[in-house]
């Protein structure tokens, strides 16, 4: 049998005690240092980095109080409060043994002890502590993992007066665990709400999990969703975890979830009312902790008059709703983005020093952005990786024609004008023969106000 890579200190002041536990544990674990001093063991959990210490309640002779014990098992924990502490007792100390494991002791073994009795007590707390290791671990990869997803995307930028509703029901609501349900048009930054979301709550460091249910097989959506068993189906060949599962503890984020049918949409309303979901092939079911928001861009409401959605889901996914407002409809924030954009490329592609020449930032403010945020994002950066020199201009852009409306409130009759011929010439795709139809003038005449307009 193979011995388990686990450091143990055993201390105790009865020598005997010590020679037995050793070549007990000796059997299992490679490394077992044994000591009569507690006044020692700073000392070996700074320099050994010990897993587990067996830990006798007194040292003093003639001293049954086990105040000794419980002084050095509150300095182990103090130290490292990942070390497992089992407390050795005799018959008559239980019950501060039972006090001891309240104050942080893992597990208590009673002497005089069967020597296959500490060695399964030790493996068993030692296995305990390995697990707490490796979720640590794994919550510290999620960490770093969620930092770098989020890199360039610390916060929500905005200074329009149309975001500030979106900012007060975020704050007001993240440290609860409400559902949420975030509204808006595709490339709006619905997932960016939902992990602000994430961030300020008290969920924070455990896992954000994103579904895209709209790329989810109504085949799959079982397996992913709840995990399946070895053997489940066919190409099931080990045991899987589902999003929930893995999701549990943190928050989880389905997008897109009007594109699920009536079928998977009575799956979803029974995990979320049970709080419990049952792996493809299993007979028991798992309890889940999670955090629930959920993001589309379509009208649930009018789905629902339809028949095309659940109106009981519906009214357990929304018990909080956000309606992010388009890019077009969030004054000055476009221009905001844009700059947020240029620096954060301009680093990605080695380009530090670009600047928006005013013109390029008037387009971009006066652009449609069907597209909204992810639109934009993607212009930048195509922007950027073509640049030749440190300026982008508003020819550097490639936008939609039928979109690129001049947006402006202005009386002056030139400008006007001017926007007018812009107009007719998008909606005639660059056809001036259909543009000056359009306009009601000659040829001859839209050319000389191109001219002079500089279109």
């Amino acid at each position: 049998m193979s011995k388990v890579n686990g450091k143990i200190l055993v201390v105790d002041d009865d020598k005997d005690v010590l020679f037995t536990a050793r070549m007990a544990l000796k059997q299992r674990f490679v490394d077992v240092i044994i000591e009569t001093d507690p006044q020692r063991i700073p000392q070996y959990i700074k320099n050994e980095a010990v897993d587990v210490v067996i830990l006798d309640m007194n040292f003093k002779p003639g001293a049954t109080d086990g105040n000794e014990g419980l002084f050095w098992l509150k300095k182990i924990t103090e130290l490292d409060s990942g070390i497992g502490v089992i407390m050795n007792t005799a018959y008559g100390d239980i019950q501060l043994a039972v006090e001891a494991m309240k104050v942080g002791a893992s597990e208590f073994i009673v002497k005089p002890w069967e020597s296959e009795k500490l060695l399964a007590t030790v493996l068993n707390v030692y296995q305990v502590v390995e697990s707490k290791k490796e979720i640590k671990k794994l919550r510290d990869a999620q960490k770093v993992l969620s930092g770098q997803i989020d890199k360039g995307y610390k916060e929500i930028l905005s200074r329009s007066e149309e975001m500030k509703p979106v900012f007060s029901i975020i704050n007001k609501v993240s440290n609860t665990d409400a559902t949420v349900l975030v509204l808006g048009e595709n490339g709006t930054g619905k997932e960016l709400v939902a992990r602000e979301i994430h961030r300020k709550s008290e969920r924070a460091d455990y896992p954000f999990i994103n579904v895209d249910l709209g790329a989810l097989s109504e085949s799959l959506f079982e397996s992913e969703m709840f995990g399946h068993t070895k053997g489940a189906f066919t190409d099931a060949k080990e045991d899987k975890a589902g999003r929930f599962e893995i999701a549990s503890g943190g928050t989880l984020f389905l997008d897109e979830i009007g594109n699920l049918s009536l079928n998977l949409q009575a799956k979803l309303l029974s995990v979320i009312q049970n709080r419990k979901i049952t792996k493809v092939g299993a007979s028991k079911s798992i309890d889940v902790d999670v955090r629930l928001i959920c993001a589309t861009n379509k009208n649930l409401y009018q789905m629902v008059q339809d028949g095309g959605f659940r109106q009981d889901l519906l009214y357990r996914i929304n018990t909080v709703e956000i309606n992010l407002p388009a890019l077009r409809d969030r004054k000055g924030d476009a221009a905001l983005l844009s700059k947020k954009f240029l620096k954060m490329f301009g680093i990605k592609y080695n380009k530090k020093n670009l600047r928006l020449t005013p013109k390029a930032l008037q387009q971009i403010e006066s652009y449609n952005w069907p597209g909204n945020i992810r639109e934009l994002q993607h212009v930048i950066e195509r922007a950027v990786i073509l640049a030749e020199n440190d300026m982008i201009n508003e020819h550097d852009f490639a936008l939609k024609k039928e979109s690129a409306h001049t947006k402006s409130d202005t009386l002056n009759i030139d400008e006007l004008e001017k926007q007018a011929i812009q107009n007719a010439i998008t909606k005639s795709n660059g056809n001036l023969t259909k543009a000056s139809e359009e306009l009601g003038m000659g040829r001859s005449t839209l050319y000389r106000k191109m001219k002079k307009y500089d279109i």
